[in-house]
This record gives structure tokens, C-alpha cells and sequence, in this order.
């Protein structure tokens, strides 16, 4: 049977190795980005092959990956002319990686429907730690069999990997993930600085409560960077405002409030006035030093 083509779209922070993964599994891989040259200068590190647009990357593929910023760039890719569902062939499996909205995800896949083309939405957790290591946790929503087609591709990126159910719910799934990440960042920052204020070694304190009850993948991967002073992004801190204004209108269209999310938000929204937006999001400890 001969090989399966990949299209990927995004070859930023993490989409870069998630391709990456995909070529050194055996696939043939043809990437895009907004800028060409950012493409075609990652192309030896990870072996895909560059394209100046999404129709050339599509065209032959049998599979589409997407990871990019915003659900506005999940727009465009996906509709615009010469986008995947005006570009890609009927059959074709077209995956969004990127975190998005539930209803968009929805829309999404009923324009695919009426192309042929079945679409998944697909984000991950992880980070760009999880992305060069393939241990992302993969969260979908979508038809089964299109799932099952994918699952070799998904097994290459990642060590968790689940159905949630129909379209949506993979960012669904997602949305819940980061409600957990927000109040579990908000609370190592919160411990670092109160430790400082408090004349505690902060390393320390992170070796005697990490084991504990208050452990968590946030104090044992992130905090140590936090300490470290590195605020390079594996996540930005303006991907992470997105995901948490996007959860916040999910949760109003339900009639529902999310007190927690809404006050880790505003401080990331100051962070950002203040400059953080292009930080990774364990900088907000930072922030604390120089303003609370």
C-alpha cells in the first residue's frame, strides 16, 4: 500500500516537532506557515517539506494537520480560498490541533461533512516539552472512523490519546484542561511568592510540598522554570488569555459563571498590558515581583 501523505499547517513552537515526529515515523510531510522562510529554515531540523501555500501543502494529501495561534488563523485556514476545504481532496482527514472553541469546531466539521472531508477536532496539553518529546495528551471530538484513521498519526505525537466524543468535544475536553492548568499556575505563582515575601528558599519549598498533596505536573515541570528565570514560551501568555476567554464564553452561553478562571484571567490580562503578553506563561511569578 503506498504511504500516506501529510499536510501540516503551523510550524511554530510545537507544531514544528509534532511534524517533526511525523516524518521520523515514516510519513511524507508537506508543512506550511504564514511565512515561508520560518518554514523553509525549520525544513532540515525536521524534515518536512516546505510549501508557499495551503493549497500546494493539501493538494495531494491524504491527511491535514493544523496547529496554529488563534481560532481566527483556524478560520482562515480552514475557509479561505485556497484553504484546506476549498483545496484538499474528498476523503481527506483534516485535524485541528489548535485550541479553539467548541461551537467552531461544530461548524468545522458540518463544512467539512459537506465537502467529504471529515474533520476532528484534536488539542492538546503538553507544551512545547510535550511536543519535542511526543508525550502530548490528545483530546478529540469527531466521527469514530476518522479517529481510528488518525490514531497512528496521534500514537507519534503523543502518550495519551482519547475519543471524548462527537465534534466539539475535543475542545471541550480542552477547555476543562485548562480550567486545571489556570488554577494550577495561579497557585504555584501565588506559593513561590508568598514563600519569597515570606524569607522561605523557594526551591525548597517546591521540594516539600511537590510530593505532597499539593503536587501537580504545574509544580514539577513549570515552577522550576519560574525559579529558574526561564520565560521562554512553551505556551504564551497570550494563547493562554485566548483559552480562558474562550472557556469564559462557552461557560455565559450555558448560564454558567467560573469565578476562579475569570480572576486568573484578569491578572493574566494585566501581565500582558504590562508586556507579558509574548512570555510563556510560567512568567507571571514575575509579574508578582514587580507589581503585588
Amino acid at each position: 500500500m503506498e504511504k500516506q501523505k501529510v499536510a501540516w499547517i503551523g510550524t511554530g513552537v510545537m507544531g514544528a516537532s509534532q511534524a517533526g515526529h511525523l516524518v521520523k515515523a515514516g510519513w511524507e510531510v508537506k508543512a506550511y506557515g504564514h511565512h515561508y522562510e520560518k518554514v523553509a529554515a525549520k525544513a532540515p531540523e525536521f524534515g518536512f517539506i516546505p510549501c508557499r501555500t495551503i493549497a500546494e501543502a493539501v493538494a495531494d494529501a491524504d491527511f491535514v494537520f493544523v496547529m496554529v495561534g488563534y481560532p481566527a488563523d483556524v478560520e482562515e485556514v480552514f475557509c479561505s480560498e485556497g484553504g484546506i476545504l476549498d483545496s484538499a481532496r474528498p476523503g481527506t482527514v483534516a485535524v485541528d490541533m489548535t485550541t479553539s472553541s467548541p461551537t467552531r469546531a461544530q461548524k468545522l466539521y458540518a463544512l467539512g461533512k459537506e465537502k467529504g472531508i471529515a474533520v476532528l477536532d484534536a488539542p492538546v496539553s503538553g507544551g512545547d516539552k510535550g511536543a519535542r518529546e511526543a508525550t502530548l495528551s490528545i483530546m478529540v471530538g469527531g466521527d469514530e472512523d476518522a479517529f481510528e484513521k488518525a490514531l497512528p498519526f496521534f500514537n507519534a505525537m503523543g502518550k495519551s490519546v482519547l475519543l471524548m466524543g462527537p465534534a466539539g468535544f475535543g475542545q471541550h475536553t480542552k477547555a476543562a484542561n485548562q480550567i486545571a492548568v489556570a488554577g494550577a499556575t495561579a497557585a504555584y505563582t501565588e506559593a513561590i511568592h508568598y514563600a519569597e515575601k515570606a524569607g522561605l528558599d523557594p526551591q525548597k519549598m517546591l521540594a516539600a510540598i511537590g510530593g505532597g498533596a499539593a503536587g501537580s505536573w504545574q509544580i514539577a515541570n513549570m515552577a522550576p522554570r519560574a525559579l529558574a528565570g526561564d520565560f521562554a514560551p512553551g505556551f504564551f501568555v497570550k494563547h493562554f488569555i485566548k483559552d480562558m476567554k474562550i472557556i469564559c464564553e462557552e461557560a455565559a452561553a450555558r448560564g454558567e459563571s467560573l469565578p476562579m478562571v475569570e480572576s486568573v484571567l484578569k491578572v493574566y490580562e494585566e501581565f500582558a498590558a504590562a508586556g507579558g503578553a509574548d512570555e510563556g506563561t510560567q512568567a507571571l511569578i514575575d509579574f508578582y515581583r514587580k507589581n503585588k
